[in-house]
């Protein structure tokens, strides 16, 4: 069997497990499909995502429901003002042994996990978010000198309530930028609401099944990464990145009159990625010019920021990043 043909039976086959997956995840966490589609896209990129929605949307249902189909150790953290960072990471005590003999020990805080809840991240201080940035970025955490491997697959969900503002601190573009996508939860459409309320409210509830273990996971990682993308499609990205950087000769009008600052080529790294996760999970053996536009806006939505007069008429990222990305894929085709 060819290296090609073995590629292509091997993405068949994920793809069958995810479709699995899926419908185990549906057990619990009904309907948002989009919503669970871009957490699997954040999980099987080995990247993290920041889900953005009111309370009572199941944020922190579906990250549990996750850590279960997926077979992975999960933790979860209610960020506070009070928070240390000692409180995530953990900390060395000295402990007295039986010959009266002292020495000091570590002990593992709650990040030591393998899927991480960091709900109401904007919650804590920024002494304590930061604490995260090593352990999100480099997998590892460093305590009096020590380096300290995290157990992997690691991967870290955290939530944050759009609305409510008052004692929260905002996360630092450093940090945002270390999270693959945000996922924005919104409110159900009326079947699924009337759905969710006849599910959780009997005697019994559905249950979710384990479909994946770590090493599973960690193997779809690596089966993600071998996954082909056109060469159209690597344009396609480039370009769409690049006209969303106001200061770049190719930046978009749009960009130029309400953007204050764009994306970095991890915005790129991101896509690359993403538009993978996505085919993979629409079942198709690689991605199309259609996956980066509907991976566009998680992407780049936390990457940019308006300018002030654009945020004073109203304007949104959303709808100027969608436009921006048909803008560039009309040109890119008419090319």
């Amino acid at each position: 069997m060819s290296d090609d043909t073995a590629l292509v039976a091997e993405i068949e086959a994920l793809g069958e497990r995810l479709a699995e997956a899926k419908a185990s995840i549906t057990r619990r966490f009904i309907g948002q499909e989009r919503v669970v589609d871009l957490t699997l896209s954040a999980l099987l990129c080995g990247g993290h995502g920041l889900l953005i929605g009111l309370p009572g949307l199941g944020k922190t249902r579906l990250v549990d429901t996750l850590s279960t189909v997926m077979g992975l150790n999960g933790a979860r953290i209610q960020f506070t003002p009070d928070l240390m960072p000692a409180d995530i990471l953990g900390s060395e005590v000295l402990e007295t042994g039986a010959d009266g003999a002292r020495a000091f020990k570590f002990i593992e805080g709650p990040i030591f996990c393998q899927l991480l809840m960091a709900d109401e991240i904007n919650r804590a201080s920024p002494r304590t978010q930061s604490a995260l940035l090593q352990a999100m970025q480099e997998k590892t955490v460093t305590i009096a000198g020590e380096v300290h491997p995290l157990p992997p697959p690691f991967h870290v969900l955290a939530t944050q309530n759009p609305i409510e503002q008052e004692g929260t601190y905002p996360l630092p573009e450093a940090q945002l930028d270390r999270f693959l996508v945000q996922i924005d939860v919104p409110y159900p459409d009326r079947k699924t609401e009337r759905d969710i309320v006849m599910a959780t409210t009997g005697i019994a509830e559905g249950e979710a099944h384990a479909v994946f273990c770590a090493a599973e996971l960690i193997a779809a990682q690596k089966t993600v990464r071998r996954m082909p993308v056109g060469e159209g499609v690597v344009e396609l990205i480039l370009d769409l990145v690049r006209a969303c950087r106001p200061d770049q000769p190719e930046a978009a009008p749009i960009v130029r009159e309400n953007v204050a600052w764009g994306p970095g080529p991890r915005a790129a790294q991101a896509l690359m990625m993403t538009v993978r996760a996505q085919a993979l999970l629409e079942g198709r053996l690689a991605p199309s010019a259609d996956d980066v536009i509907k991976m566009a806006g998680p992407v780049l939505t936390h990457r940019m920021a308006l300018s002030f007069a654009a945020r004073a008429r109203g304007e949104t990222l959303a709808d100027l990043i969608e436009v921006v990305a048909r803008d560039t894929m009309r040109v890119k085709a008419a090319a």
